[in-house]
Parts: C-alpha cells; structure tokens; sequence
C-alpha cells in the first residue's frame, strides 16, 4: 500500500474525528507518514463533522482528501455530499442504522454495517464510529489490530482511560462483521 487517502464524515457527536485519529495513529505506530485534518460546523453535537486522513509510504505534499481511496459514512448527508467523490475502485463504509439508501455507485465496494443498532445491543452506545472503523481497519490493505492497545492508548485521553477496553470491544465487534 502506497497511499490511502480517507474520509470520515458524519454529525457532531458520532465521534468521526477519533475515528479518524485512531486511523492516523494505526498508521503512526506502522511507522508510515500520516496526515490528520479535522472539519466541524459552529455546533459542537448535531453540526456537521468530518475529518480527512491520509496515511502513506511517501511524504505527504496536502492534507486535502478530495479524492478519497475510503469514505465512512455515519449520516445521509455525508453520503450524499461525499459519494461521487470517492474513487472508482474505492470503498465506502455505510452505517446501515441510519442510512437507509443504497450506494448508487457500482465502481466501488460498499459495506453495510448497522454501527448505531450493534452499539446499541452491545451496550457500546457511544461507540458506533468504532465500530464501522473496525470494518474498515478488515477491508481495507495496510491496516491491522495488532497495535489496536498502544493505538488507544494515545488516543484516549486520561479522564477516559476506563473506556479503553470498551473501545477496544467495538473495534472487534466491526472486525468481526459479517
């Protein structure tokens, strides 16, 4: 894997910008170039949210992903703005819990993962972005759980360290999605 260019995008609250910061991390600790570059509206919950991750084996000259290799999608206006911008080729995570259409693209793989309803089963009611991102972290070349502790670890903040196992459940949970 070269370069893989990635887009998170949802609403505030969903928690798109740690999803994508445990990509950008996943590919720290491979020793690979990252970038992180987080958007979000005025509102802190229910604004929009996204956030664009590059992560690569050569410098990266842009953080700007217009082309994005991978989108996740945890709303429909996500999807909506986001889905004829993704490569042929590309794949595109869905949360099925919220989104009700299908992805109109046929160039592309597209994964289903009803994120928000296993949350919510599972008692991981916080942690659909994770969920989906363990999707991904399967789908998608390059990338791997075996560092998922030392991952979290760095991303989880002090106040939150109870949450690290929790954390560590949702992205097996989505690993682990038929």
């Amino acid at each position: 894997m070269a370069t893989t260019k990635m887009v998170f995008a949802g609403f505030g609250g969903q928690g798109i910008l740690f999803a994508g910061k445990f990509m950008a991390y996943n590919g720290l600790i491979a020793d690979r170039q990252v970038s992180w570059l987080p958007s979000y509206g005025p509102e802190m919950r229910g604004g929009t949210a996204n956030c664009n991750v590059i992560v690569s084996d050569e410098p990266i000259g842009s953080p700007i992903v217009d082309k994005p290799d991978v989108l996740v999608a945890m709303n429909l206006p996500s999807l909506d703005k986001y889905e004829d911008t993704v490569v042929p080729g590309g794949k595109i995570f869905v949360d099925s819990t919220l989104i009700e259409r299908k992805v109109r693209r046929t160039d592309v793989d597209v994964y289903y993962i009803p994120a928000t309803r296993l949350a919510s089963e599972k008692k991981l009611d916080t942690l659909a972005n994770m969920i989906i991102t363990g999707k991904l972290v399967k789908e998608v070349d390059g990338f791997s759980l075996d560092n998922v502790q030392e991952v979290l670890s760095h991303i989880v903040s002090a106040r939150h360290q109870d949450l690290l196992g929790f954390n560590r459940d949702a992205l097996e949970l989505g690993y682990n999605y038929q």
